[in-house]
């Protein structure tokens, strides 16, 4: 998080999902993840108990779905698979975080109602699916 980026490509586009504890230092009054989007750009997504999506001009979004049946292999790169797709069909970059965040929550309580223990990341694939497509 303190190395400089090669490009400008690179500064503007993207999505860093820094834990708690990586990449801080002492002197830094924010989260090590939204203080390297304010140095670099781009946008910081923290999950916990709620979902922090900091970037750009506007204030931080929450993002208050999800729970704690996530906290299971996987999730992160499902997440991160939304927010891509989302990317590549031309949604702003903090816009993409924010809706693949709600959506990746929103799938996980759908998928949780048999119950949190035992979530699988793939466990979601069939709400996503619904998620992002209406109801004819």
């Amino acid at each position: 998080l303190h190395a400089r980026p090669r490009s400008a490509r690179v500064k503007k586009s993207a999505v860093r999902r820094p834990r708690a504890n990586e990449g801080g230092r002492e002197e830094e009054e924010n989260h090590p993840g939204i203080a390297a989007c304010e140095r670099y750009g781009g946008v910081a997504l923290l999950k916990g108990a709620g979902t922090l999506v900091a970037g750009g001009d506007d204030l931080p979004a929450v993002v208050r779905g999800g729970n704690p049946g996530m906290a299971s292999g996987g999730m992160g790169d499902v997440l991160t698979g939304v927010i891509a797709g989302l990317c590549a069909q031309g949604l702003p970059l903090a816009d993409a975080a924010i809706g693949g965040a709600c959506l990746h929550a929103w799938a996980a309580d759908q998928a949780a109602r048999d119950g949190e223990r035992g979530l699988l990341a793939g466990d979601l694939m069939p709400w996503l699916r619904r998620g992002v497509n209406p109801a004819a």
